[in-house]
C-alpha cells in the first residue's frame, strides 16, 4: 500500500478521483511507450503538443502537475512540493522518478478538505471556464484518459493499415 492509499480522506469522492488520476496517468504512459517503441508516427496536426513523442508526454505530465497547483491555489493551500517538469529533451530519461514523485504528492493536500468545499464555490480556469474543485479533479482524470484514447486509436489504425 502506498502512502496515498493509507490516507483517510474526509471526502471519499476526492480519494477516488486521486486514485483514478494515478491509474489514468500510468495508463497513458504505458500506451505512450507502446506507440513510441513501435515507432508509430504521431498524427499530423498544428497542435504543438504533438510535435514529438516527448512533447506529448511532457504536455500530459505538465498538466497533471498544473491541475493540482490550480486546486491548491484556489483552496488557498500551499503548493505541493512538486519539482519542475523535465524538459522535452530530458523527460524520457527522468520519467520513472518524476512520475513517482508527482504521484506521491498529488492529491495529498485534499485529505482534510470537507465535501462541501469540493462543490462550492466555482473558480475560473486558465481557459476561462468555471469549475468547482470536484469538476477540476474529474478534468484531471480525463486529460490523460483522452490522450490515451487518442493513442489507442492511432495504434489500432496502424495495426489495421499494416496487417
Amino acid at each position: 500500500m502506498n502512502r496515498k492509499e493509507a490516507i483517510e480522506y474526509k471526502y471519499h469522492g476526492a480519494r477516488a478521483l486521486v486514485m483514478l488520476h494515478e491509474q489514468a496517468l500510468r495508463g497513458f504512459i504505458e500506451t505512450w511507450k507502446t506507440i513510441k517503441d513501435n515507432k508509430i508516427p504521431l498524427p499530423a496536426t498544428k497542435d504543438s503538443n504533438y510535435t514529438s513523442y516527448q512533447t506529448l508526454l511532457r504536455h500530459v505530465i505538465w498538466w497533471a502537475r498544473e491541475y493540482m497547483l490550480w486546486i491548491c491555489k484556489n483552496l488557498e493551500f500551499p503548493s505541493p512540493p512538486f519539482k519542475p517538469v523535465p524538459t522535452p529533451e530530458t523527460i524520457e530519461a527522468e520519467l520513472p522518478e518524476y512520475v513517482d514523485h508527482l504521484l506521491e504528492e498529488w492529491g495529498l493536500p485534499l485529505a482534510e478538505v470537507p465535501e462541501r468545499r469540493f462543490f462550492e464555490p466555482l473558480y475560473t480556469s486558465r481557459w476561462l471556464v468555471d469549475y468547482c474543485i470536484e469538476a477540476m479533479l474529474e478534468h484531471a482524470v480525463m486529460h490523460p484518459t483522452r490522450h490515451r484514447f487518442q493513442l489507442l486509436e492511432l495504434l489500432q489504425m496502424h495495426r489495421q493499415t499494416n496487417s
